[in-house]
């Protein structure tokens, strides 16, 4: 059963990505089989249609594009194969191909939750699109996600950080209580910008949207893998510790998003050393069900959508806004 009890202490929040095909299959066992070793809770999000992780190869004229690829071993991670789909392979069907995998999730007592229909298509797209293709997809999704387990789902995390107002609305049409579909603005090391970062509501013009928005507050392997921080450059042999010591001293709640097809698999050293480590700094690991418990009741600040930037991530995407 997944846990519903408000968690006492402070709550390192892990939000899982599942992208591609290749990392449901492969990515999504091998963490469930992890995160039991420690006991430790989690919010599997699943990309629920077809894998189209080769159209991504259109964002090579993106300023910083080039640079991630070559600092976070694109090939290596997510394999030729996965890269070849919807160019020169067939799209995978996701839901329809991995539903054994996905419900072994939520059979195993974690929470599960949409992540999108199509990756790609979603995070590339989304910002400049208009209601209905919008529409379309988050409730192409959620029929799926519905197929797959049996019940509709309960909660959100939008691929890339990509949404768009009509996409935020939807939230509140399929009753979303929460949802992690933005970031916490974050200095060059990774450390927040503002300590006022977390857990709030947003405003579409003059409108309060009801769902909570629990933003991620920490950078992601790939945002770090291979860059430059003070003078050091972060590999797989210091990223643990480089996180680890963003999330020393004063405790305060964090939401660290980690990817099926990184953390589950040849980053899975890495993510250990992290629950460990994390455990160790008085932490309690928990899903975003668990997260939603403890502040529901909170008052919290209401922050309009905003786009912005992340260090070591090309692109714009939804950020914590400033509260009015």
């Amino acid at each position: 059963m997944i846990l519903t009890d408000t968690l006492s202490g402070p709550l390192l929040t892990l939000k899982i990505d599942v992208d591609t095909y290749r990392g449901t299959r492969e990515g999504v066992p091998n963490l469930v089989r992890l995160l039991g070793l420690y006991k430790a809770q989690a919010t599997f999000l699943f990309s629920l249609g077809p894998d189209h992780t080769g159209w991504a190869l259109r964002r090579a004229l993106r300023p910083g594009f080039f640079s991630k690829v070559a600092r976070t071993s694109v090939l290596e991670h997510y394999g030729l194969k996965t890269l070849m789909y919807g160019v020169l392979l067939p799209a995978p069907d996701i839901g329809k191909d991995c539903t054994n995998e996905m419900q072994a999730v939520r059979d195993a007592g974690f929470e599960c939750g949409i992540h999108t229909w199509d990756h790609v298509r979603w995070q590339d797209n989304v910002h400049q699109q208009a209601a209905a293709w919008t529409i379309r997809m988050m409730r192409r999704a959620a029929a799926r996600y519905a197929q797959v387990f049996g019940a509709p789902a309960s909660t959100h995390g939008a691929a890339g950080w990509q949404m768009n107002p009509v996409a935020f609305g939807e939230h509140e049409t399929a009753g979303y209580l929460y949802a992690s579909d933005g970031r916490a603005l974050l200095e060059e090391d990774g450390s927040l910008a503002s300590a006022a970062s977390g857990p709030h509501r947003l405003q579409d013009a003059n409108k309060t949207l009801p769902c909570i928005q629990l933003p991620t507050t920490l950078p992601t392997l790939d945002e770090l893998l291979g860059r430059t921080i003070d003078g050091t450059v972060i590999t797989t042999a210091n990223i643990a510790a480089h996180l680890l010591k963003l999330t020393a001293g004063a405790k305060r709640d964090h939401v660290y998003t980690l990817h099926a097809e990184l953390e589950g698999q040849k980053l899975a050293p890495v993510f250990e050393q992290l629950l460990a480590g994390w455990q160790a700094q008085g932490y309690q690991l928990a899903s975003m069900q668990q997260y939603h418990a403890k502040v529901k009741d909170d008052l919290l600040p209401v922050c309009p959508i905003t786009w912005g930037e992340v260090p070591g991530r090309s692109g714009r995407l939804i950020v914590q806004g400033a509260a009015r």
